[in-house]
């Protein structure tokens, strides 16, 4: 079973590398639409790893996808070979973790407000989803995407009981608390600054974001806390089974998979974001005077580890139902 598994990710992830290579050589060879350096519309030209690569990469990104492609097809390949899921795991990190950016966080983050701002009326400043989503940063989910495939691959080739022994529950509830606890040292700067509290950061700072600018970080603070309060459910009961309020569902158990995949997407996209954050530390790009404006930032892998853990730990509970605490509601039986 698990090499079935193995195969249906494995293939899954060298027909997408065959694409992408595909991409990178039509790149290299002159047609549109290579997503990094110049073409990149990021005003800093500095979120990127690949900033300042030109169309010519694309040979190279032709080599990476044929090297993914080979990986992924050993994967699905029978035998007790370690060296393909060696190879497999700093690939899918260099696809999920690293060639994205700190956009990536931002489009997801802002794509709930563009939905609801035609209804208020609220205009953003004429921003739209293709501000939000350009195709530097849909290309970011394309390289995440890839990397997803080629992991799950290489997850499926993984023993069972050495995945198990250290996603446990304990592990994962003090995962939580870490994935709830972290965000929140964010959220305290974005609201004292939403109310004028120079928390962090001097009063020039503070100024600048009287355009609203500050209002639009207290949205993104209030969603980070508000995504705070669902990992709690990872290891509570309204994790598991719906509650009483929800009717038409009350009792009945939470698909698992309604939690780990948001909950794994937040994961990685606050680990990219964070990530981004400690390349322009590193880089000099801020003044520790200003540390309120990207310190917490900097903790945000931190976050996304926990976050990572405690998701892994509740699929585990989850696919165990004799691990699980917390029963169904038995369904009442009909009798004729």
């Amino acid at each position: 079973m698990r090499t079935v598994i193995s195969g249906r990710y494995g293939h899954a992830a060298a027909l997408w590398a065959l694409g992408y290579g595909v991409l990178g050589v039509a790149w290299a060879l002159g047609a549109p639409g290579y997503p990094w350096g110049a073409a990149d519309p990021d005003p800093d030209g500095a979120l990127s790893v690949l900033a300042g690569t030109t169309p010519r990469f694309g040979w190279w990104i032709a080599a990476f996808s044929l090297l993914t492609a080979v990986t992924a097809l050993a994967l699905t390949r029978s035998g007790s070979h370690r060296a393909p899921v060696f190879l497999a795991w700093p690939i899918a990190a260099l696809l999920v973790l690293v060639i994205p950016d700190s956009r990536l966080m931002m489009g997801v983050a802002y794509t709930p407000l563009l939905l609801v701002a035609p209804v208020f009326g609220w205009g953003l400043g004429g921003a739209t989803f293709a501000d939000a989503w350009p195709w530097p940063v849909l290309n970011q989910l394309v390289c995440v995407l890839g990397g997803l495939l080629l992991a799950a691959a290489a997850l499926a080739r993984t023993r069972h009981r050495q995945r198990r022994s250290w996603f446990t529950p304990e592990r994962g509830r003090i995962a939580v608390y870490v994935a709830v606890a972290v965000p929140l040292v964010y959220c305290a700067t974005r609201w004292a600054w939403a109310l004028g509290i120079p928390l962090g950061v001097s009063e020039e700072f503070l100024a600048e974001g009287e355009d609203g600018l500050w209002l639009a970080g207290a949205y993104l603070a209030t969603f980070g806390a508000f995504g705070g309060v669902l990992t709690l459910g990872l290891t509570q009961r309204w994790g598991e089974v719906f509650p009483r309020w929800m009717f038409g569902l009350r009792g009945r158990r939470v698909p698992p998979l309604l939690a780990v995949i948001p909950a794994g997407g937040v994961s990685i996209i606050v680990t990219v974001a964070g990530l981004t954050y400690i390349r322009w530390t590193v880089a000099g790009r801020f003044a520790m005077a200003e540390w309120g404006a990207w310190l917490p930032e900097c903790f945000w892998p931190i976050w996304g580890a926990a976050l990572a853990t405690a998701t892994v730990a509740y699929h585990q509970r989850r696919t165990d139902d004799s691990a699980s605490p917390y029963p169904p509601k038995p369904r009442p039986v009909r009798t004729s």
